[in-house]
C-alpha cells in the first residue's frame, strides 16, 4: 500500500492489521490520555496508544498489541521533538527501571498535561458538557516520596520492576525518593518476601521498613525499625498523625498538604459546625482530623484494621467514630458533607449508593485516576449530584500519576437550572 507518511514523502507502509507487531512505524501524536500515553492515530486512522510519547510529537514507534479497535507502540525514536521533552536524568531509567513512566517530560509541563487528561475523561466517557477543571499546585519534583514499595530480585537486592518486563531493576538510589529512603536504598538486602516498603517519618526522623509475614530483612541500621508493627509520624496542617506500617499514607506530607487545602476549598460554604461529615475510605484520619476538625459528628469509614487504629489514636478529643469495615457494608446515616477517597479504582455502584443514601447535599471526591473519577461521575450523576468542578493536583511528578478533588452538588428534582444534564 503506497501511502503518504507524516514527513509528506511517499513510502510503502503496512497497516496494523497486517504488520508484523515488532515493525517500526511513523506516527503522529495528538494528546495524552488517561494512562499516560499519547494518542496517534494509524494510516487507516485507528488509535494507537504510544508509551514515551508527547503531544504533537513525530515519532518512529515499535508496534506492541494490535486489537480491532486500537493498539499500543512504545517509541523507537523522535523525529520531531516535543518543546517539553527532556533527557532523563535517572540512571535506572536508562536501564529499563519503570517506577517513573514521565520522566522524559519537563516537570513544569506535567500538571497541565494532567489536567488535559482529566478534561478529557470527564468530556468523553463522564460525558459533562464543558467540565470546570481547573490546574492545581505541584509539590517538588525530585526526593519527595517518603514511602516506596520495591520489588526484591532473587539476590535480595531490591529495585522496582522494569517497564518492559517482571524483571527486578536494582536501585542504590531513587531521585524522587526522600534522601533518608535513599540511605537505605544502598544497603538493604530482603529475603522471604517478594517486595519490601520503606517509609520515613518526616515530623519524627523515623524510618521502617516491612515486608511479608516472616521476611528477612538485613543491611540497615539499628535504628531502623522492621516489621508490620512500626510506626511513624507526620505533621500536617497543624496535626499530628501516627501512621503505621501497613496505613496507606499520601506520598509525602506535602503532597498531604495540598490534598487537605483542596478539600477544604471544594467543602466551602457550608458551616461544618452544624454538620454531621462521612468520611469514607477515611485511612488514619487525615481529612477527618483537619478539613472537618470543627464539624458537630464526623463517622470514619474504612475497611484497614491497621489504619482503624492510627484513625481512632489521631482523632483523640474530636466528636468522631471510626467504624471498621467495608463501606458496601456500611449502613448510612443521615449527613451533610461527604469525603470520599477510594482506591485507585473509585467507587462502585454499591459504595456509591451507600454514599447518596445519606443524603448529603454535597459529595467531595479525591480521585487518584482520571478514568475512575469518569466513571464515578457518571454514577454520581444518575444518583442526583451535579459536577460543580475538580482541582487536578501534582503528587506524583514524574509520573502519570494523577490526584483531582472534585465537589459535586445534590441538586432537587426538577431543578432543571442546576441539572447536571443542563446546557
Amino acid at each position: 500500500m503506497t501511502l503518504q507518511n507524516q514527513s509528506g514523502t511517499s513510502t510503502i507502509r503496512p497497516t496494523i492489521d497486517t504488520m508484523d507487531l515488532e515493525e517500526i512505524v511513523e506516527l503522529r501524536t495528538s494528546h495524552m490520555v488517561v494512562g499516560g500515553a499519547a494518542l496517534a492515530r494509524d494510516a487507516n486512522g485507528r488509535v494507537v496508544f504510544v508509551s514515551g510519547a508527547l503531544p504533537d510529537e513525530l515519532v518512529m514507534v515499535r508496534m506492541v498489541t494490535a486489537k480491532k479497535d486500537f493498539a499500543t507502540a512504545e517509541v523507537v525514536s523522535v523525529t520531531e521533538p516535543s518543546a517539553s521533552r527532556v533527557e532523563p536524568a535517572c540512571e535506572a531509567w536508562h536501564r529499563g527501571c519503570g517506577g517513573c513512566d514521565w520522566q522524559h517530560i519537563a516537570p513544569a509541563a506535567q500538571v497541565a498535561m494532567k489536567t488535559d487528561m482529566v478534561r478529557e475523561a470527564l468530556s468523553r466517557t463522564a460525558r459533562v458538557d464543558q467540565p470546570v477543571v481547573v490546574t492545581g499546585a505541584a509539590i517538588a519534583p525530585w526526593g519527595y516520596r517518603t514511602t516506596v514499595r520495591l520489588a526484591v530480585g532473587d539476590d535480595g537486592r531490591v529495585g522496582f520492576r522494569s517497564r518492559r518486563s517482571h524483571d527486578v531493576v536494582a536501585l542504590r538510589a531513587c531521585p524522587v525518593a526522600d534522601e533518608r529512603i535513599n540511605g537505605l536504598l544502598a544497603t538493604v538486602v530482603a529475603a522471604g518476601t517478594d517486595e519490601l516498603s520503606l517509609r520515613v517519618g518526616v515530623a519524627g526522623a523515623e524510618l521502617i521498613a516491612w515486608g511479608a509475614p516472616g521476611a528477612l530483612v538485613s543491611g540497615l541500621a539499628d535504628t531502623v525499625r522492621i516489621g508490620a508493627t512500626a510506626v511513624v509520624h507526620e505533621d500536617v496542617a497543624g496535626h499530628r498523625f501516627r501512621v503505621s506500617a501497613t496505613s496507606f499514607f499520601q506520598s509525602s506530607p506535602e503532597a498531604a498538604e495540598l490534598l487537605v487545602a483542596a478539600v477544604t476549598r471544594a467543602a466551602a460554604g457550608l458551616d461544618l459546625g452544624q454538620c454531621t461529615v462521612i468520611d469514607a475510605y477515611g485511612g488514619v484520619g487525615l481529612f477527618a482530623a483537619t478539613v472537618a476538625r470543627g464539624a458537630e459528628r464526623v463517622v470514619l469509614v474504612e475497611a484497614s484494621a491497621s489504619a482503624c487504629a492510627d484513625a481512632r489514636h489521631n482523632l483523640r478529643g474530636q466528636r468522631a467514630e471510626v467504624m471498621e469495615m467495608r463501606l458496601e457494608a456500611w449502613t448510612p446515616i443521615a449527613a451533610d458533607l461527604v469525603i470520599a477517597d477510594p482506591a485507585r479504582n473509585g467507587l462502585d455502584k454499591s459504595a456509591a449508593a451507600r454514599l447518596v443514601q445519606t443524603g448529603a447535599s454535597r459529595i467531595v471526591l479525591v480521585s487518584c485516576d482520571a478514568g475512575s473519577l469518569a466513571r464515578d461521575t457518571r454514577l454520581l450523576r444518575e444518583h442526583g449530584y451535579a459536577h460543580r468542578g475538580t482541582e487536578v493536583l501534582d503528587v506524583f511528578p514524574n509520573t502519570s500519576h494523577v490526584e483531582t478533588v472534585t465537589r459535586f452538588d445534590r441538586f432537587a428534582p426538577g431543578d432543571r437550572a442546576n441539572h447536571p444534564d443542563h446546557v
